[in-house]
């Protein structure tokens, strides 16, 4: 990613949405994910800490949203954040990335 991505700075998706993944992801569970950012849904289902609260925020996101924010665990981040980041290399968001952004006084990207 170029230095002049919004996705290095932004973190409004962190802080905007409920983020699922599947159980086998955790590292208990021979996966990535750091089990202790994550809470419990069901059997098959963890969820990271923090994605679920009124106002969300991921227990994994640092700094500020919209002036300098970034995953501590990106290279361990779960499938729905990779997915989530696809559009991210180009510096330009979709309709999700345009809701999250609005919800913090942001300006959707182009």
């Amino acid at each position: 990613m170029s230095t002049d991505n919004p996705c290095i700075s932004c973190g409004a998706c962190c802080a905007s949405f409920t983020v699922d993944f599947a159980q086998q992801e955790l590292q208990s569970e021979g996966g990535c994910v750091p089990d202790g950012l994550t809470v419990t849904v069901n059997d098959s289902l963890a969820r990271m800490r923090g994605t679920d609260h009124v106002r969300p925020r991921c227990a994994a996101l640092v700094g500020t949203v919209g002036v300098k924010a970034s995953c501590g665990i990106y290279e361990w981040r779960p499938a729905p954040c990779r997915e989530f980041g696809l559009c991210a290399p180009m510096g330009r968001g979709d309709e999700a990335c345009a809701r999250a952004r609005t919800r913090h006084g942001l300006a959707p990207l182009d």
